[in-house]
Formats: structure tokens, C-alpha cells, sequence
């Protein structure tokens, strides 16, 4: 049954034939843009697994219920707080894989022909824009690369403008601006020249990789390219020196990051008159450098917040109908990535509806063991790539190209109204915002590098902490400002309002990021991530509930697993500690050896670890990375989704307000090195350390004396399954017991932190058996 969509988006004229198919082209209908392949032996392999898995979980809820209709001698019968504990958390886990499998319903993969684009003239406008907040935590000759990346992409650069969100409002990060600009000069023109494939100048300079041009050619046999290069590296060298010298000269002042400031909205032209101009100014893609006014008075919204100004000033400024966005340490790796999004935005049979073209997110500091599961394979490889075979994926913060009117706040099927009063409540006082909103056209040029007084009072004013005041910014307009995980909420709601979204992963990354490679960051980051997608599970906006009058059942299904994954914790503590205490006191709570019912549970358990490891082998990965998955799974859910789910209620309740602090992009040397070798590092708060370490030597115990008390006393019988279950807990984590008793390096758990948890897991234990064996 085909949905009704209702009329389609207005679509700017000077490129309205090219989306809607109208362009002259050969052969139009047998030439797509895009395809889309159902990936039918996946398919296969995940429904028939469903099916079976099923009847299992429905025979094991059966199992578990009996005990409460069933008449047993007392001696015999198992507490009956821990059975229903146990219970309710075997309960928990089938549902989330319930939902789970919405992902693996119908997964498919898609391919984009950029070769059959128009022509550079009918190609759409591009809006980029990068988001940083704190020099010193995202260093800007880093950030300034990135910059530069997006200025290089292969696309006609009239058509390119790149806008920088500085929430810092740091005089380093502007004059970085305008050095990169200077540098730009040179670069871009370099790169067209020679057919550069890598385009950021920190990768490419740093990698010292072989290029070669369209045909094949090694440019590296090129004297020309060899002087050209010199001089370009002479430039980047110069540029990075430059930029270095003025934090040098600045450290120590506050005003580098500051939390209270003005508006402050600048079009680059460069820092200084070169001596030679390599590239002239009309062929350089607009730079415009945007730091919002931030007051201690107004909540600033975290990064939703400064997308949303970016989205104000590019209104009247640019207003192109596609915007990329980008993390600021997130760098073009392959510059025809715009064209390739083009090719899905301008499919007819997909643009009218389409939202947003998702690129998953790669990482080029991964090292080859990737401990800490940086890569999200799970994610990026299962996850979106479900989705996408429903009504698309979510957005995932970076990487993506969309399309500005979605954003609007109106669903598919309803236009935005004429009305000015109307408008003005959604969007503003703005009359130069609105108008361009309603024309759907970009700014005069005149306008834009005129820069005249008027220009820089209405974008100052755009980005100023009073223009929300009053609007539906943040709630129905632009990104969302409900979760700290606006990426995830604004995607939910667009998909609420009718629209739907791509995922496309080509084989050669189109963007490549900086991975958090430390297990401190790591669960900062999950413990933000957790609490921001709690606090939508526990909303109003339960994509269960909400969700699901608004679009099919599997995606909601599939939003609602994501927002409640953090609540895994609780059945995941339940499974660390009350069969554990139960083994200590000799108590059975799962079925004897000899019963029939010991051959579900081991097919339940052993099911999902072969469906796991299938989709990670499936997906180009080893052992080693099941291994690490399974590992950052548990102990993730055991503290930073243990802390994101109590700040979430906290938050919701109104206990306290949501905080957002920007992972650190500056690596630690000897946490590096760690990482590269393979070996944890636990330099991290001991609110992470305590309770993964109290679980651990909790598990240790009960493995120990499990043992003892069946070679003494005998019952290995009925506790065999527990002493399994410990043994399966010490297996996954021992590189936490390694680090507790093994290692003597700085990265070790401290010893202070090892007694604390050993006086924890006692203390749970005699409380527990206390509470449990009632």
C-alpha cells in the first residue's frame, strides 16, 4: 500500500527540473541515479533465526511462570524474590531483542552513479556547516583542516559555502578562519590541478600517500607536481605556524573559550595580502565564520542550538536547499561525496520525500584490535543499514547532507503558510529570514560579499541569544532541543512528520573522524548518550507510543530500541549479581542438568552469540572484534548506562538539568600507546571503576566457591548453569581482572579503588543474601 504523500516540497527553480527528472538526459528511466539491492540472503538467514529464537523465548516465559502455579515442596522452591528478579530481567532482555530485530527485517545496501549527474550549472547549491566550541579541547589547526576539507570538496566552489559554529566565540579560532583561507589559496587550486584525492592538508601531508590523477596516472612522476608540492607544504607548514604562533601569544587568556559573549558573524576574505594569489576570490568557496551570542542567563542548547543559528545566518546569506554538517574533527576524506548525496536528493522517485542522505561515520585513528569498540560496527553496519530498508536511517550527527526545507517543521503532506504573523511565530522577527524562506531563492552575491553594515546587523541579530525567544525554534523548526542527542530526536521527528532519509556507505569513507581511543571519554560519551536517549524513552515521546501512530511499527521499533537500550542495565546488573549470590548460598535458579529445560537455556544463550558473531564475521570483522563488542557491551552497561538512565530520570523529573561536556580530541601519549597495543587503560573516575570492579570480584567469588562447594558438598547438578554464568562474566571482562592484579603500570585499576570494591561486593553479598533468600 503506497503512502499518500500529498503534494511535494517546493523545489528552488534553478534546479527544479533537475530533481523532478526533467533534466534532458539519455535515456532517463534506464540511467537511475541511485539503486537500492534488498539483501535477501541476510533476509533469509535473520527471519528464520527470528522464528526459531521466538519459540524458545516463549517457552522460557512459560518455564519461569510455572514456578508460580505450580505446587513444589518448600525446600525445594527457589526464593521467590530472586526467580521473579530473574524472571522479569530474562523479560526485559526478550523484549529488547524483540525490537531488536526490527533492524533485520529487511536490510538493504545502495549504489550512487555521480556520472550521471547533470551538469555544474543545474547542480543544487550546498550550505557546510562545522561546529566547534573549545580550542583547547579541539585544537583549531585541526579544526581549521576540517574546514578546509569541506571548502575542497568537487563540487563547482560558487556553489560551496562553508560556515563555521564557534560556540567558544574564540579570537583564536577566527583568526585560524582567516589563515585557512589564506591557506585555501593555494590548497584548492593544487588539488584541482592534480586531481587530489585526499583533500584535507593534515591527512594528506601527513600520510605522504601515492596520488594518482582520473586516469590513472602516478602525478608523483611529475616534476611540476613535485615544486608544486613543496610549495604547497611550505604554505601549510606557514599557515600552521601562524595559527600556533597566536595561542601562543594568547594562552592563559580567558576570552579563548568564553561562555559570555556577543554575536559575532564575519565573512573571510584572509588575514593578509599575499604575495602572489594563487586562487582568485570568485572561485573560492564562500568562508563565513559564526560565533552565537552565549549568556550564563540562556540555556544555549548545546549543539542543536548552534545548528539552528547556523541555519538562521545561511538563510540570509546563502540559503542553500542542502546542508552538510560536520563534528569539527570530522574531515571530507573523498571529495565527490556532495555528488554522490546528489544522486539520491535528485532521484525523482526518492526526492520528494527524502530528507536527508546519512554517511557513516569512520574513524582513521582506530588501531587494528580497536579495544573499546570505537567504530560502532554494531551501529553503522547493522543498525542503519536495517533502517534504511524501512523509512531510512537516523541521523547520527555528522556526515549527513539534508535538506533545508524538511527542517521547517512542517510535515510532508503540509506546505509552510504565507502568512507573515504565522511565520513570525515559528521562525522569528526576522523579515530578511522570512523572506527568503518564502521566495525558497538564495541572496543576491551583492549582498553576500557586499557585507555592508545592514548584512552584519540582521546575521548578528539572527544569531543572537534573544531571537528564540518566542518561536517554535528548537521545538517544531530546525533541530531539536528536547534531548542532548538532538541528532537522534530531530531524525525521529522528521521521520514523525513524514519524511524519510538514505544510508549510503561507499566503498572508500567519505568522512573521516577522531574515535574516542580512551575508556574515560568512552564512557563520558555513553553516559551523554544514554541519559539524552533515556530521557525520550520516558517521555511523551516514547517512540512506542508516540512513534508508532506516526509511522510504520518496525521503524518505531527500531527508534524505540535505541531510546530505551540504556534501561539494559538493569536486567544486565540482575544477571551479575543475584545468580551469583544465589551460587554462594547454594540456592539453584536455573534448571538441573539432567532436565530437559538445561537444552533451552543453553540454546537461548548460545543463539544469540552465534547471530552475533555471524553478523559481525558477515560484516568483514574477526572473533577479536565480537570479543570486544560483547566486553564494552558489559561494562558500558554497568556504569554509563547505569548513569545516563539516572541522569535522564533526574532530568525528567526535574531533579537537575541536563550537561554537556565535548569529548577531549587531545590524545594522551601513553593512553595511545595503550590503545594501540591492546591494553586498557583505566586512568578514569572511580564512579566508572567501582561498580564494574565490585561485579567483577563478586563474579570471582561466587565462581570460587561455586566450585569449592561442589567438589566439597557435591550439586553440581543444579548449580552448574551459575557456575557457567560467572565463568562467562570473568571470561568477558578479564581485562579488568588483569588490571586489578596483573598489571603494575599507570593505566592499572588502583588499589585503592580494587579494596573499596572488594568492601562493596562483600557488603552486596551479605545484604543480598539477606534480601534474596527470604
Amino acid at each position: 500500500m503506497k503512502m499518500n504523500l500529498g503534494q511535494p516540497p517546493r523545489i528552488p527553480t534553478q534546479f527544479a527540473r533537475t530533481a523532478l527528472g526533467l533534466q534532458t538526459m539519455e535515456e532517463p528511466h534506464s540511467r537511475p541515479l541511485s539503486l537500492c539491492r534488498v539483501n535477501t540472503k541476510s533476509i533469509l538467514i535473520s527471519r528464520a533465526h527470528m522464528l526459531v529464537h521466538a519459540i524458545a523465548l516463549i517457552v522460557l516465559v512459560r518455564y519461569r511462570a510455572s514456578l508460580f502455579f505450580t505446587e513444589m515442596n518448600p525446600a525445594d522452591r527457589p526464593p521467590a524474590l530472586a526467580w521473579l528478579l530473574i524472571s522479569l530481567a530474562e523479560l526485559m532482555l526478550s523484549f529488547s531483542w524483540l525490537l531488536n530485530q526490527a533492524y533485520r527485517w529487511r536490510p538493504v545496501t545502495r549504489a550512487a552513479f555521480p556520472e550521471r549527474l547533470p551538469e555544474d550549472g543545474e547542480l543544487p547549491p550546498i550550505d557546510v556547516f562545522v561546529c566547534t566550541a573549545d580550542p583547547d579541547r579541539e585544537p583549531t589547526v585541526e579544526v581549521m583542516s576540517t574546514v578546509i576539507s569541506a571548502m575542497a570538496l568537487d563540487y563547482p566552489p560558487e556553489k560551496v559555502h562553508v560556515y563555521l559554529s564557534d560556540d567558544g566565540g574564540s579570537p583564536l579560532t577566527l583568526h585560524g578562519m582567516r589563515e585557512a583561507y589564506d591557506f585555501a589559496r593555494w590548497w584548492l587550486p593544487f588539488c584541482k590541478k592534480f586531481e587530489i584525492k585526499t583533500r584535507c592538508p593534515k591527512a594528506y601531508f601527513m600520510d605522504d600517500e601515492e596520488e594518482e590523477d582520473g586516469d590513472g596516472v602516478d602525478v608523483r612522476s611529475s616534476d611540476e607536481y613535485d615544486s608544486e608540492k613543496r610549495k604547497v607544504k611550505e604554505k601549510y607548514e606557514l599557515f600552521k605556524a601562524r595559527v600556533n604562533g597566536y595561542k601562543a601569544r594568547c594562552r592563559g587568556d580567558s576570552s579563548l573559550r568564553s561562555r559570555d559573549h556577543p554575536s559575532t558573524v564575519e565573512l573571510i576574505r584572509g588575514s593578509s595580502a599575499d604575495e602572489v594569489v594563487q586562487a582568485d576570490q570568485q572561485d573560492m568557496p564562500l568562508l563565513v565564520y559564526v560565533a552565537r551570542e552565549k549568556r550564563p542567563s540562556h540555556h544555549h542548547h548545546f549543539k542543536a542550538g548552534a545548528l539552528n543559528a547556523l541555519l538562521r545566518v545561511s538563510g540570509v546569506t546563502s540559503n542553500s536547499p542542502y546542508v552538510l554538517v560536520l563534528d569539527c574533527d570530522m574531515y571530507c576524506n573523498d571529495p565527490s561525496s556532495a555528488r554522490q548525496a546528489m544522486c539520491f536528493h535528485l532521484d525523482p522517485k526518492l526526492s520528494p520525500s527524502l530528507s536527508f542522505v546519512q554517511f557513516p561515520q569512520r574513524f582513521h585513528n582506530i588501531s587494528e584490535n580497536d579495544i573499546y569498540d570505537s567504530k560502532m560496527r554494531s551501529y553503522f553496519w547493522t543498525s542503519l543499514c536495517g533502517m534504511d530498508g524501512l523509512k531510512g536511517p537516523g541521523l547520527s550527527g555528522t556526515g549527513f547532507y539534508i535538506k533545508r526545507e524538511s527542517l521547517n517543521g512542517k510535515s510532508i503532506t503540509n506546505s509552510i503558510g504565507t502568512d507573515a504573523m504565522d511565520l513570525r511565530k515559528l521562525f522569528g522577527d526576522s523579515k530578511e529570514f522570512i523572506k527568503y524562506l518564502q521566495q525558497n531563492d538564495q541572496p543576491s552575491k551583492s549582498i553576500i560579499h557586499g557585507n555592508s553594515a545592514a548584512f552584519r546587523k540582521e546575521v548578528e541579530f539572527l544569531a543572537s541569544c534573544e531571537y528564540e525567544s518566542g518561536t517554535k525554534w528548537g521545538q517544531e523548526v530546525g533541530f531539536m532541543y528536547y534531548s542532548v542527542v538532538e541528532d537522534y530526536f530531530t531524525g525521529f521527528t522528521l521521520h514523525c512528520n513524514g519524511w524519510t532519509s538514505v544510508f549510503y556507505n561507499p566503498p572508500k569513507p567519505q568522512f573521516l573522524g577522531t574515535a574516542t581511543t580512551n575508556l574515560n571519554d568512552l564512557l563520558i560519551q555513553g553516559t551523554r548518550w544514554s541519559s539524552g536517549l533515556s530521557k525520550v524513552g520516558i517521555s511523551r515521546f516514547c517512540p512506542l507510543v508516540y512513534g508508532s501512530l506516526r509511522m510504520p511499527i518496525l521503524q518505531s521499533m527500531c527508534y524505540a530500541q535505541l531510546a530505551l537500550f540504556p534501561f539494559y542495565c538493569l536486567p544486565i546488573c540482575c544477571f551479575a549479581t543475584i545468580p551469583q549470590i544465589c551460587l554462594v548460598n547454594g540456592i539453584s535458579i536455573y534448571p538441573e542438568v539432567s532436565s530437559s529445560y538445561i537444552m533451552l537455556f543453553a540454546f537461548i544463550f548460545l543463539s544469540s552469540l552465534c547471530k552475533h558473531l555471524h553478523e559481525v564475521v558477515a560484516s568483514g570483522h574477526t572473533v577479536q572484534t565480537f570479543l570486544n563488542e560483547q566486553r564494552i557491551w558489559m561494562i558500558k552497561s554497568t556504569t554509563s548506562h547505569v548513569y545516563g538512565t539516572i541522569d535522564a530520570v533526574m532530568t525528567q523529573i526535574g531533579m537537575r538539568r541536563a550537561s554537556f561536556l565535548p569529548t577531549n580530541k587531545v590524545d594522551d601519549d601513553e593512553q595511545s600507546k595503550r590503545y594501540e597495543m591492546g591494553i586498557f587503560d583505566f586512568q578514569t573516575s572511580i564512579l566508572f571503576l567501582a561498580p564494574m570492579v565490585t561485579l567483577v570480584i563478586l563474579n570471582m567469588a561466587s565462581f570460587i566457591v561455586g566450585v569449592a562447594r561442589v567438589l566439597t558438598l557435591g550439586g553440581g547438578d543444579e548449580l552448574f548453569m551459575q557456575i557457567v554464568l560467572s565463568f562467562f562474566i570473568l571470561a568477558m571482562t578479564y581485562p579488568v581482572i588483569e588490571g586489578m592484579v596483573l598489571r603494575t603500570d599507570k593505566g592499572r585499576i588502583p588499589r585503592s579503588v580494587t579494596t573499596l570494591s572488594a568492601f562493596l561486593s562483600l557488603a552486596l553479598l551479605l545484604l543480598g543474601s539477606g534480601f534474596l533468600m527470604r
